[in-house]
Parts: C-alpha cells; sequence; structure tokens
C-alpha cells in the first residue's frame, strides 16, 4: 500500500539505468507509492520487462546521445505526461590504470556517467523549470570523495555528478526545482556481481562496513524517494551517503597501541 505521507502518488518519476539493480529497485520503489514510472535503459527490451512487472512504461535510451534523450523524453512526456522527478542512475564502469587508459576509454565514460546526467537534466528538467516545481536525484558515489584506483574515468566522474547536483540545485532552486545526490558504497547489484563472487569477498566487504553488511538496491531507493518526495522540500544542494558507514572508518585504520580494541 502507498505511504501517502511520501506525497508520490501520481508523480511521473522518470529513472534512467532503470532495467539495472539500483534503477530497477528505485522503480518499483516509486510504483509502490502510486506514481507513474517510466524507466529508461540502453536496452530498451529490458526496460520494458522492468517497467511491465511495476505497471511503469520502459523507454530504449542512449542517455549519452543528446537526440536519444530528447526522444526518450518525448516518448515519456506523450505517454505520462511531463516529469516530476528524474533520478539520473545509468552509468558504466570500466577498469583501467591512469597512466595508460586510452583518451576514448575516459570519454566513453564520462559520456555515460556525466555528460549523460546534464543531458537528461536539461530535457527532463526543462517542463519543471516552466512550471517551478521538480526535484532531481543524481546517483553519485562514495568513490566520488575516496579515489577508486584502476578504474578509470569512475571516481573522476562521479565527483563530477556530486558537483552537477550541487550547480544544478543552486541555479535551479529560484525555479522551484531542488537537486540532490546519494552516495552508495558496496551496493550489490548485477554491475558489481562479479565481485562478490570472488572467493571470500563477498564475506570481506560484510565484514568491512561497521554494519556488517553489504547494501542492496533497495538501501538505496529508500534513500531516492526521501530526497524525490515533498518530505525533503526544503532540501537541496545536499549528499546523502549510504554505505553501511564505510566511509567513517579511516582512523580505524591507524595503529594506536593502547587504544585499539
Amino acid at each position: 500500500m502507498a505511504d501517502a505521507w511520501l506525497g508520490l502518488a501520481g508523480q511521473v518519476c522518470v529513472v534512467t539505468g532503470g532495467a539495472g539493480g539500483i534503477g530497477r529497485a528505485v522503480g518499483a520503489a516509486f510504483a509502490a507509492q502510486g506514481a507513474r514510472v517510466a524507466l529508461l535503459d540502453l536496452d530498451g527490451a529490458a526496460a520494458a520487462s522492468a517497467a511491465a512487472e511495476i505497471g511503469g512504461v520502459g523507454v530504449g535510451c542512449d542517455t549519452s546521445s543528446e537526440a536519444s534523450v530528447r526522444a526518450a523524453c518525448e516518448a515519456v512526456s506523450a505517454k505520462l505526461g511531463p516529469a516530476d522527478v528524474l533520478v539520473n542512475n545509468a552509468g558504466i564502469l570500466r577498469p583501467g590504470p591512469l597512466a595508460t587508459l586510452p583518451v576514448a576509454e575516459w570519454n566513453a565514460m564520462m559520456a555515460v556517467n556525466l555528460t549523460g546526467y546534464l543531458l537528461c537534466a536539461q530535457a527532463f528538467g526543462a517542463a519543471m523549470l516552466e512550471r517551478k516545481s521538480g526535484s532531481l536525484v543524481h546517483i553519485a558515489s562514495i568513490a566520488a570523495s575516496f579515489p577508486q584506483g584502476q578504474s578509470g574515468a569512475y571516481s573522476p566522474g562521479k565527483a563530477g555528478v556530486a558537483m552537477l547536483s550541487r550547480q544544478l540545485a543552486l541555479e535551479w532552486g529560484p525555479m522551484g526545482v531542488r537537486s540532490n545526490s546519494v552516495s552508495p558504497g558496496m551496493i550489490r547489484t548485477p554491475m558489481s556481481e562479479a565481485f562478490y563472487r570472488a572467493q571470500g569477498v563477498a564475506a570481506a566487504r560484510a565484514n568491512l562496513a561497521p554494519l556488517k553488511r553489504y547494501g542492496v538496491p533497495g538501501d538505496i531507493a529508500d534513500a531516492v524517494l526521501y530526497f524525490a518526495s515533498p518530505r525533503a522540500g526544503y532540501v537541496t544542494g545536499q549528499d546523502l551517503i549510504v554505505d553501511g558507514g564505510v566511509a567513517q572508518i579511516t582512523m580505524q585504520q591507524i595503529p594506536r597501541p593502547g587504544f585499539d580494541a
């Protein structure tokens, strides 16, 4: 049953990367609140399948392409109406050391992980700016603040997402549009599943977090719903870290004889 307190019933909520782990969970969470949901994904068939499960609309979209994003926006508007909420979630991960990373690889990741967020904000945010109401939620990462080595452009791109969100909050706030980001850490998704299947990794990651578990997509969906909802009506330009406390363990790694547990 929908939670009326969140005030999302009837809202048009658009989620990019909607066929993947986090995007799929976010879409399902919106639908459970009575929202009208559009799932965008590079894999159009997967988007349609995921959307069918929640009574939403699935649209194929390459978020790195301005033309594709514009076409997807028009398709969503025709079927559901203009967006009230946009969740920028589509992303890719390609490993590689910076010393030898091909520029083409750098550009490919930035096109999806950062530029795509701007393109979607521009397209779906246009109607929000016109009616002076709307909410953007961007999926960043704890890698935005803590460099993740051997991961190519991933950390720089996510750092860019965090700043993009803050700049949108500054520029669009006077027009009634809010922009916030959620920074996941150690969330088990289809994109990261190969890591967790390696010997001992799942247990090691769970033990690393103060909460003694790794995250699941639903943990991120809950945070997104808050930022998207009217309950966060006076919250903009903020980042919510959802990592089980991993970002707080740095000092615990420094040896302190006599103090260590």
